[in-house]
């Protein structure tokens, strides 16, 4: 678990020192938020997507006029539903802190509009979140159910006019979550948000 933590530390002590190297001028500070519409593929059985939210603060770095590094620190609420064998629906409920680091190409295509396209892994760690079936609610990540640290990749395409940005995109988790000796599961999460860039 610790190593785990250590991991994120670093990495966004990483991302502060790389923020730091560039220009005032190349970099813009935002924030975001929207609606994600998240599930898990694996062994978990019969599942379905959920809708779910996000909230956030963003970081477009620019290194030329049209290629960025765009990260920052998230709020991610994810999830599914299922029906195990007995027909009793279960409800997954976790909640992550998340950084994306996307490499991104901006396109210019009108005086103050931009088509931007993205894709990168991203490092997410868990902080709460719960298991509601049966009559019971339990700790998503107690009880050696789910690992917290997550990590896959993500792309998006969004489209920026002056301060305001709307994106769309799709996280798909490479590391198996469950912490269930012969289960497996990994969290996938499309999303659609709306930010404003300062």
């Amino acid at each position: 678990m610790k190593k785990r933590i250590s991991t994120l530390v670093l990495a966004m002590s990483a991302l502060i020192v790389c923020t730091g190297s560039i220009k005032a001028q190349d970099v813009t500070f935002g924030v975001r938020g929207g609606a994600n519409l998240s599930s898990m593929n694996g062994d978990v059985p019969k599942t379905k997507y959920v809708f779910k939210y996000q909230i956030g603060a963003t970081v477009d770095v620019g290194f030329t006029d049209n290629f960025y590094l765009i990260t920052g620190l998230d709020l991610q609420t994810k999830g599914t539903k299922s029906k195990p064998k007995d027909g009793t629906e279960v409800k997954y409920n976790p909640m992550y802190l998340q950084i994306p680091v996307h490499a991104a190409y901006k396109f210019d295509v009108a005086p103050q509009g931009r088509l931007v396209v993205e894709a990168g892994p991203y490092v997410a760690y868990g902080i709460s979140g719960k298991m509601k079936g049966g009559g019971e609610k339990v700790n998503f990540f107690g009880d050696d159910r789910f690992k917290r640290f997550d990590f896959g990749l993500g792309a998006g395409i969004g489209y920026e006019y002056s301060h305001f940005v709307v994106k769309g995109g799709y996280d798909f988790g490479l590391i198996d979550i469950s912490d269930v000796k012969g289960v497996k599961a990994r969290n996938h999460n499309a999303y659609l948000t709306v930010g404003y860039r300062f």
